[in-house]
């Protein structure tokens, strides 16, 4: 009997996935393990292995699709077999989907497809959208009634909003071109289009500058102490880095300080919380993440340092689970690493501050009046202004530099 594999539930709080590509076609013999198709959920990326052997009979969703999670994306069987009752239950009909790539397989699913309905339309009189279409014809002002739903169930979803808005204006007329005219393009180039996960991060970029005053204050600390306990760490065959212990450092220091370790609800309460739930942000292929390390402030230094480096490894490869890219209450940036001397790092919303963690560099200071040379870490601070004023930061970024300066009396493995 044929089997339907599922779209996966990446997370709990995962609603839907988008398909980015199939690695099998119909007809294609298939064992249990094979990757069918890569996905991805607003922030990570996955690969849904086959739990049947068989051939792939048909494919209900395209590449772009956005398909609820638990509902079946394919069929698996033996060649001939029946797959109406899996394709009806994935919310597509014959000719919507399937057999997607390829006319119906046997003549009992011709004969079906003859039989079922065009399209799974929602009831007279409803309209039923995806969460993410709603939000975006919400921003855009597109009449949702005007839209062609394609998505599952007779849903509207993301892509069919931007069909609309592609060919017409909010108000029905006729959209300006979207590309300047030849006679202004000058020499080769190459459009791309922005991966999800980067409209992603634009969106949430662009929310935090434009709703959030905040402001940036720069800091630096006597770097000594902490470069030779890392010299000592590394001796010992202990891998701990200078951003672990800055992670250490937070952990500790953000209690002290709970308007930091917060988020701000609605523009109007400070939930302030109590424990400390470490965002890192990481440079991945697919872009910026920010995976959670729950509960730092109750962690050695050792087990951050293992768990640091766990979540960035999943971040980087796609693997990281969905859940751990939310709940932080406070975030480390480090583009100490790549030489940034300074820099701005963005509020994650609804977070009320994040800390970015600069490179060492050279500088002076009065020491028994003379000008001396010493190694100097920096720190940039950027705080939100309806919360933090800046003398409580200036305080913050005194306890932690000096937490790191004596970070050999203050850091325990």
């Amino acid at each position: 009997m044929a089997v339907g594999i599922v779209m996966p539930k990446a997370g709990i709080t995962v609603e839907e996935c988008m398909i980015t590509k199939w690695m099998k076609s119909v007809g294609d013999t298939v064992a249990v393990g094979d990757v069918l198709f890569s996905y991805e959920t607003d922030k990570a990326a996955f690969e849904c292995e086959s739990t049947a052997s068989g051939e792939l009979l048909a494919v209900f969703f395209e590449e772009g699709d956005e398909v609820p999670v638990l509902v079946n994306v394919c069929a698996v069987g033996e060649k001939g077999e029946d797959f109406s009752e899996l394709q009806e239950s994935s919310g597509k009909s014959q000719e919507a989907g399937s057999v997607g790539r390829d006319a119906p397989s046997t003549p009992e699913a011709a004969k079906s497809a003859e039989s079922a309905p065009a399209e799974n339309a929602p009831e007279s009189g409803a309209i039923k959208i995806s969460p993410r279409a709603k939000n975006l014809a919400g921003r855009l002002g597109a009449d949702v009634s005007a839209v062609n739903p394609t998505g599952p169930y007779g849903r509207i979803i993301e892509r069919d909003v931007r069909a609309v808005m592609a060919s017409r204006g909010l108000g029905g007329q006729v959209a300006a071109p979207q590309t300047p005219p030849e006679s202004t393009v000058f020499g080769e180039y190459e459009d791309a289009a922005m991966p999800k996960i980067r409209r992603i991060i634009a969106k949430a970029m662009g929310e935090s500058l434009s709703q959030i005053p905040q402001l940036t204050h720069h800091h630096a600390f006597d770097a000594a102490n902490i470069l030779e306990l890392r010299k000592t760490f590394k001796a010992d065959g202990v891998n701990i880095t200078l951003n672990d212990m800055a992670l250490y450092a937070v952990s500790r220091v953000l209690p002290r300080h709970p308007d930091f370790n917060a988020h701000l609800i609605d523009g109007q309460t400070v939930r302030r919380f109590k424990n400390v739930h470490l965002g890192i942000a990481i440079d991945t292929p697919r872009g910026l993440m920010v995976p959670v390390l729950r509960d730092a402030d109750r962690k050695s230094l050792s087990e951050i340092a293992v768990e640091a480096k766990l979540l960035a490894k999943q971040a980087q490869d796609g693997s990281v689970n969905p859940d751990l890219l939310t709940g932080g209450t406070f975030t480390v940036s480090n583009l100490g690493v790549l030489g940034v001397e300074m820099f701005t790092p963005v509020i994650y919303p609804p977070q009320t501050a994040i800390l970015g963690v600069c490179n060492i560099t050279i500088r002076l200071k009065m020491m028994n009046g003379e000008p001396k040379p010493y190694q100097a870490m920096g720190l940039s601070v950027t705080y939100d202004h309806r919360v933090i004023d800046g003398a409580p930061e200036a305080r913050f970024a005194a306890d932690l530099c000096a937490f790191l300066e004596n970070c050999i009396e203050n850091i325990e493995e």
